[in-house]
C-alpha cells in the first residue's frame, strides 16, 4: 500500500479498531489523504464486540463491505429476560424479516473477522496509509494543522507527521482525549463482570438463538449465541468476590455447570471487565476530536458499544470531508459532538435501565414497555434523533434516520445515492440540476414521504434526515443548505 505523498496527510487516525477503520474508509471513498496510526500489528485475535445493528450494517454498505461482512454473520432474533425460575419477564424480539432499513433488525459477530474484512477494504484507497506497530506519543495543534509523533516500535524511531485533523479513536484509555480533556458525564453504573467465550464442540440446540439476561440478583448473568458455535456468558461478580480467582478454569466451569461443562465446550477467552456508563462531555478542541471508547463507555446490556462508535464515524466522516475541501468552515464539525452525544447518551442510558432489570427484577424502570402476549413485558427498540444540531427547510423530521427502500432498479436507495446528499423527491416535483445531489423519485420512497406529509426529504450521506420541503421555498432551503461553501444550519 502506498503512503500518501511527503509526511502531510489531511486526517490522522489514532487506532486501527473497528471505529478508526470504519473513518478510514468513509475518507477514503473520497480521495482524503488519511494515516491511521496503530500500536499493535495485527487485531487482537479474540472475541471481544459481538453484536451490530441495521445501521451499522448501512454504514458497512456504504464503505462497500456489507455484503462481504453480512457472510461472517448470524442474524439474531433478540434477547429475553427471565428471572430464576425460568419466567419471561421481558421480550425483547427482532423481526427476523428485514427492517426499515434495508438490514436485518441485529446481527451477531466475531470481532476478529469484523476488522480483518474491514482493514481489506482499506487497501482499496491508495489515499489512506496504516502505520502499524507505532506508539502515539503527542501532538501539537496550531492555526494550521496539527504534528503528530511516534515511535516505532520495530526500530525505535522517532516519527512525525502534519495533519490538518487529528482524530482519536484509541479506546477507553484515549491519549487524545486526555488532550481534549476527559470530563466524563457518569450515569452512575460501575459493576464487576466476568465474560466467558467458549467454542462448542457439538451442537447444543437447546441453548437457543435467543440471547438471555438471567434476572437474578443473587448471580445476574447473560448468555450470548455467536456465530459459528461460539457462545458467550457473563457473570456479575459479587464485592467480596475476587475477579483473578473467580477467572480460574475451576471457577468458571463451576459458574457454566447450569448449561455446559467441559465436554461440551472450550474456553476461547476468561476476561473480568469493569462496565461503566459514562460520555466524554467535549469531543472536539480546536483541531482534535476523539470517537468511539474515548468518547464513551457503556454497559453491554444493549449490544450497543461497537454500534455507538461505527455511528460517530458515519456523523464525523462526512463533516470532515466538507471542512477539508472547503466546502463548509471548521464550525460545522461543533454539530458532530452536539448531535452524537444526546443520541449516544439516550442509549447508554437505556443500558442502564436494562441493566437494572437484570439486577434488581425492577420491572419499573423499563417506561417503553408493554404487555407481551405470551407473558412478561415486550420491549421496543428505541430509535433516538440526533441532538440539535443541522436542520434545513422544514426541520420537523430532522435528526432522524431515513429508511432504505428497495428501487424499482433493484439498488437499495443508499447504492443509489452514493456516499453525498440524496434527495427523495415526488414525481412531478422540479428540481434544479446540482452535481452534488442525487435525486431519487422511486415510487418505493413516495409512502415514506406521504408518512412525512412532504414534497422531498434531504438525506445525508450518515442517512439521517437533514430536513423536508413542503413547497418550492423550503426546498429552495434545502438546495442552498447543502451547496458547496455554504454553512449548512442548525437547529
Amino acid at each position: 500500500m502506498s503512503e500518501p505523498a511527503a509526511n502531510s496527510v489531511e486526517v490522522c487516525i489514532i487506532g486501527y479498531g473497528p471505529t478508526g477503520a470504519t473513518l478510514a474508509s468513509l475518507l477514503g471513498l473520497t480521495g482524503i489523504s488519511t494515516v491511521v496510526i496503530e500500536r499493535q500489528a495485527a487485531p487482537y485475535d479474540l472475541p471481544r464486540a459481538v453484536q451490530f445493528d441495521d445501521e451499522v450494517m448501512r454504514v458497512f454498505q456504504t464503505i462497500g463491505l456489507a455484503d462481504k461482512i453480512a457472510l461472517s454473520t448470524h442474524v439474531s432474533p433478540g434477547m429475553l429476560f427471565k428471572d430464576r425460575e425460568g419466567r419471561l419477564l421481558v421480550d425483547w424480539s427482532r423481526p427476523m424479516e428485514i427492517g426499515p432499513q434495508g438490514w436485518h433488525r441485529s446481527y451477531r459477530f466475531h470481532q476478529p473477522e469484523l476488522e480483518g474484512i474491514l482493514r481489506d477494504g482499506i487497501s482499496r484507497f491508495p489515499n489512506v496509509a496504516v502505520r502499524s506497530c507505532r506508539e502515539f506519543l503527542d501532538a501539537t495543534q496550531d492555526d494550521e494543522g496539527v504534528t503528530v509523533r511516534m515511535r516505532n516500535l520495530t526500530t525505535g524511531e522517532l516519527e512525525s507527521l502534519r495533519c490538518s485533523y487529528l482524530v482519536g479513536a484509541d479506546g477507553a484509555r484515549s491519549s487524545i482525549r486526555e488532550m481534549i480533556g476527559t470530563d466524563w458525564n457518569d450515569l452512575n453504573f460501575n459493576q464487576n463482570w466476568l465474560v466467558v467465550d467458549v467454542c462448542l464442540q457439538r451442537d447444543m440446540p437447546e441453548l437457543g438463538d435467543h440471547s438471555v439476561q438471567y434476572c437474578e440478583p443473587e448471580r445476574p448473568a447473560t448468555y450470548v449465541r455467536g456465530t459459528g458455535q461460539r457462545r458467550r456468558w457473563e457473570f456479575a461478580l459479587l464485592p467480596e468476590e475476587n475477579p483473578e480467582a473467580m477467572a480460574a478454569p475451576d471457577a468458571v466451569w463451576a459458574r457454566l455447570a447450569r448449561w455446559i461443562n467441559p465436554a461440551d465446550a472450550v474456553l476461547e477467552r476468561v476476561a473480568n471487565y469493569t462496565f461503566r456508563a459514562v460520555i466524554n462531555r467535549q469531543w472536539r478542541q480546536g483541531r482534535l476530536l476523539i470517537a468511539g471508547d474515548a468518547a464513551h463507555l457503556t454497559p453491554p446490556f444493549m449490544g450497543q458499544g461497537l454500534c455507538a462508535g461505527i455511528r460517530d464515524a458515519a456523523n464525523l466522516g462526512w463533516k470532515l470531508i466538507r471542512v477539508v475541501r472547503g466546502q463548509s468552515s471548521a464550525a460545522l464539525l461543533d454539530s458532530y459532538g452536539a448531535e452524537r452525544i444526546p443520541h449516544v447518551t439516550a442509549y447508554i442510558a437505556q443500558a442502564v435501565r436494562l441493566g437494572e432489570v437484570i439486577n434488581t427484577c425492577a420491572l419499573e424502570s423499563l417506561a417503553s414497555a408493554a404487555p407481551a402476549p405470551q407473558g412478561g413485558l415486550r420491549l421496543a427498540t428505541i430509535a433516538p434523533s440526533l441532538g440539535p444540531g443541522l436542520a434545513a427547510g422544514w426541520t420537523a423530521p430532522a435528526h432522524r434516520i431515513a429508511p432504505q427502500p428497495t428501487l424499482a432498479t433493484g439498488l437499495r436507495a443508499d447504492d443509489a445515492a452514493g456516499y453525498g446528499f440524496a434527495l427523495f423527491a415526488r414525481p412531478g416535483l422540479p428540481v434544479p440540476p446540482a452535481g452534488h445531489l442525487t435525486v431519487i423519485r422511486d415510487a418505493a420512497v413516495q409512502p415514506w414521504l406521504d408518512e412525512l406529509g412532504a414534497e422531498a426529504a434531504m438525506i445525508r450521506p450518515d442517512r439521517y434526515v437533514l430536513g423536508a420541503a413542503r413547497d418550492h421555498g423550503e426546498l429552495e432551503n434545502l438546495l442552498a443548505a447543502i451547496a458547496p461553501s455554504s454553512s449548512l444550519g442548525a437547529c
